[in-house]
């Protein structure tokens, strides 16, 4: 059977080695990730580790039909997409802030460097890992430390999104990846696309993921250029409904599409 890793979230880096791992930083413990292959192997590095973090599946099976053939043809060769979410909400907010506007390659080195920088450290099988810096860790960080990382843009949204956390944490926990989404967009400096973005990673389901991202549209149209695509992301976003109508195939659309877009690329070694 046929499976393919999602790591479209920053922390996952590839060693020298060829190993793709991750850390997972959660309440209940940290993990070290490892794709061997076939599944996700996690190794407990600190904490009781009651409950592991989630690792989502999705089937080419579920890929909708009303898609054109050519576009999940080639992403049925995927098979079982195997993805895990944020073990956090606030990793998720983080990096769905810092993959901003930057493309993907930028958007992981800045990942790296702000954990590196300020966040705490684990040693793990792949050597020395860092996951984000907690909220109280931001709120305490000035304009240098911004600035020494290369993350000034994000000098007032992070803070002001640290501070909304702290405060409704555990409301937004509770809270469906619709209403997620509205949540956060009431943060100043979340927008819409970021909203959807930490939303989607954190909860798993990428039904509310932006559909019309850059990286979609892109993916779509390179995994079957016989298809007619529009680059609008509006009307990419209506014709993406149009072909997985309910949430189950949209998700699956978009997981594998994202999926095929990172597996036909080089991969990315650890900055």
């Amino acid at each position: 059977m046929t499976t393919t890793l999602l790591t479209d979230h920053p922390a996952w880096t590839v060693q020298p080695d060829g190993t793709t791992g991750r850390l997972a930083a959660a309440e209940s413990g940290t993990w070290y990730a490892a794709w061997d292959g076939a599944a996700v192997a996690l190794t407990l590095l600190d904490g009781p580790g009651e409950t592991a973090p989630a690792v989502r599946t999705t089937s080419a099976t579920d890929l909708p039909q009303r898609a054109p053939g050519g576009l999940t043809t080639a992403l049925a060769a995927l098979g079982t997409v195997h993805r895990m979410p944020s073990p956090t909400l606030w990793e998720a907010i983080t990096s769905g802030l810092l993959r901003r506007i930057i493309r993907a390659e930028q958007a992981k080195a800045l990942y790296h460097q702000w954990a590196s920088a300020y966040g705490p450290a684990f040693t793990t099988p792949a050597g020395t890992m860092h996951t984000v810096p907690g909220p109280d860790v931001v709120l305490a960080l000035g304009d240098e430390e911004f600035r020494a990382v290369g993350a000034l843009l994000h000098r007032r949204a992070l803070p002001a999104a640290a501070t909304a956390y702290l405060e409704h944490r555990d409301l937004w926990a509770e809270l469906s990846a619709d209403d997620l989404v509205k949540a956060l967009q009431e943060v100043s400096g979340i927008g819409p696309w970021t909203a959807a973005c930490a939303a989607a990673d954190f909860t798993g389901d990428y039904s509310v993921y932006p559909h019309g991202d850059l990286a979609v549209r892109t993916w779509a149209a390179k995994a079957a250029p016989s298809t007619p695509h529009t680059d609008d992301p509006k009307a990419f976003e209506a014709q993406w409904g149009r072909w997985a109508p309910d949430r189950h195939t949209l998700h699956a659309l978009t997981t594998h599409t994202l999926a095929w877009g990172i597996h036909a690329r080089p991969p990315a070694v650890t900055p």
